[in-house]
């Protein structure tokens, strides 16, 4: 989480992180970034750590949070 914002931060993206859920971000994401989110976001999320086990991190779109699972 705090290497995504850092991100959006740093290249001053449109996207918002608006809240954490158990383990789940939520975004507020413009339609022109999308793409980003669905490409970056994973990537970022998962080379955090190095471990045995490969960390991965799904994406869900939608108009609010229910419709994005």
């Amino acid at each position: 989480m705090v290497k995504v914002q850092d991100v959006l931060d740093l290249e001053k993206r449109g996207n918002r992180m608006i809240m954490q859920v158990h383990d789940e971000l939520v975004f507020e994401v413009p339609a022109a970034e999308g793409e980003w989110v669905r490409n970056e976001v994973p990537r970022l999320m998962a080379g955090v750590a190095d471990l045995k086990v490969p960390l991965l991190a799904e994406i869900g779109f939608g108009p609010n949070w229910e419709k994005a699972h």
